[in-house]
């Protein structure tokens, strides 16, 4: 006798639900990877071809006109390099403040605890504004510095609660264990809770990277130079003002011609500034489901 499959073996009502499900998760998929298909044919179509007759897939209406401009520009380079320390910085400076602060508002017997809860959570929902933070960035001498758009949103409440409650998820005879052994608060600290917590560090660790990578308001309002002004500042003069850096466009003779490269240059730098982001998400990947904690204790 055939064995019946899983599916075969759900009611009328069961299947149709699924079914819905997968329907409704197809659509969501689609809805994700037509933009990106669309987004990256359009980066190497001839610009004439793309505004007449839109993508296709006839290699020979492909160039890389638009990929060549891109990297041969030494603003977008400027911006790379810039958007790369800024983020990394960034990253590595939230994480220690995020873990650090986390740590005592995980413990029970830490004194002052639910003031400094009541105080965190104040700051979640009520700011000083854009003027009065701007102020005190002027006044610390930070302006047009890369600290302007590291320090103010270094340490985040909600990032603070997650690693709070991940500590409070760690099994307390690893404490045990370390007192026994004689190890002090800070050894505890570094050599034996940090390690275990590898998985919220790297979720931490990318959306920093991430939230820092895609912002450029603050490096709008604090940096003048644009020497030390971001990719993401460049790809918004692109991208919403339509004004591409005169040097990729500076040789085409007719208005029109600049027009539909400048159309073109969009979606290459749309490309470009978002490899590091797929990069770096795969070997990220593996915290995310990894069970770490699993036999980190014994007996």
């Amino acid at each position: 006798m055939k064995k019946k499959s899983r599916f075969a073996r759900y009611s009328t009502e069961d299947k149709a639900l699924l079914m819905l499900g997968y329907i409704l998760l197809g659509l969501f998929v689609l809805a994700i990877i037509i933009p990106m298909v669309y987004i990256v044919v359009a980066s190497f179509m001839d610009p004439i071809t793309l505004q007449n007759k839109g993508i296709t897939f006839d290699f020979e209406k492909w160039t890389l006109t638009a990929y060549e401009r891109v990297i041969s520009n030494s603003q977008i380079w400027i911006g790379f390099k810039n958007a790369v320390i800024y983020s990394v910085v960034f990253m590595a400076v939230s994480v220690i403040v995020t873990m650090l602060a986390a740590y005592p508002m995980s413990r029970t017997d830490f004194k002052g605890r639910g003031f400094f809860n009541i105080i965190f959570m104040i700051t979640m929902f009520f700011g000083g504004g854009l003027i009065p933070t701007y102020l005190l960035i002027s006044d610390l001498g930070l302006l047009d510095s890369m600290w302007a758009i590291i320090l103010p949103g270094a340490f985040s409440v909600w990032n603070m609660i997650i690693a709070r409650t991940y500590y409070q998820g760690v099994p307390q005879e690893l404490r045990e264990a370390a007192d026994v052994d004689g190890a002090s608060e800070i050894v505890y600290f570094f050599k034996i809770l940090l390690p275990v917590c590898t998985p919220v560090i790297a979720v931490l660790a990318l959306w920093q990277f991430v939230g820092m990578w895609n912002s450029y308001f603050d490096a709008m309002i604090y940096l003048n130079d644009t020497a030390k002004q971001p990719l993401q500042l460049v790809l918004r003069s692109i991208l919403i003002q339509n004004q591409p850096e005169s040097g990729m466009i500076s040789d085409m003779q007719s208005t029109a011609e600049r027009a539909q490269l400048a159309e073109l240059l969009k979606y290459a730098t749309i490309i470009i500034s978002s490899l590091p982001l797929l990069v770096m998400y795969p070997f990220f990947q593996k915290y995310f489901d990894s069970g770490i904690m699993a036999g980190s204790v014994k007996g």
